[in-house]
């Protein structure tokens, strides 16, 4: 996965927005108009399955690539969880309109995305330092990006489908406890990130 707090320490070397990461996570992010016309257009959503279940596993890839290679930046660490983000955003509201992911689970997972969201631009607004994603941040998010392409898997034409939507139920269980567990694992970071900002901006 991308430069988490939890991983081995690479030197930083500075925004650095042309590095292999940066790239993948562009070329994500470039890839949702594609997940949409799937499952909109083409309407198969065994391929935008596919798709999806692709970008999520290119997160952990993106992220090897920053510390083998010593190419882990600054943008680097905003860009990935943004794209992170932006994915399982995207994914959900699709899927919500699709029919294809039960309601209860979406309205869960879209609602920690939004207090996440919004503690994140209040903390900016504070003058917060930025807060590096930690690995059960990354995990949960790895997991439920996985969940949600499983329950459209189920919900398509395959026969594999009644699998899939066994698969996505397990994904889930485990995935959103753990999205939720690292929202609250970021509240003593969050006042730690107000008090250092500060004292940063009071030192300069």
């Amino acid at each position: 996965m991308s430069e988490a707090s939890d991983a081995p320490s690479v030197p930083d070397q500075g925004w650095r927005p042309f590095t292999v990461p940066n790239l993948i996570s562009l070329a994500r992010l470039c890839c949702l108009p594609w997940f949409v016309w799937l499952v909109f257009g083409a309407e198969d959503r065994w391929a935008a399955a596919l798709l999806l279940g692709a970008l999520g596993a290119t997160d952990w890839f993106d992220g090897w690539v920053a510390r083998r290679f010593n190419q882990v930046s600054e943008l680097g660490k905003i860009l990935d969880p943004t794209a992170d983000r932006l994915l399982l955003l995207v994914a959900l509201v699709v899927m919500i309109v699709d029919g294809s992911l039960p309601l209860p689970i979406a309205m869960l997972a879209l609602f920690r995305e939004g207090v996440v969201a919004v503690a994140a631009l209040v903390l900016g607004a504070l003058g917060a330092r930025k807060i590096d994603v930690t690995w059960w941040g990354k995990t949960g998010t790895f997991l439920m990006m996985f969940a949600v392409p499983m329950f459209l898997a189920g919900d398509s034409h395959i026969g594999a489908a009644d699998a899939f939507r066994i698969a996505a139920w397990i994904f889930v269980v485990v995935g959103l406890p753990i999205h939720y567990w690292s929202a609250v694992g970021y509240i003593p970071q969050a006042f730690d990130a107000v008090r250092e900002g500060r004292a940063g901006r009071t030192a300069g």
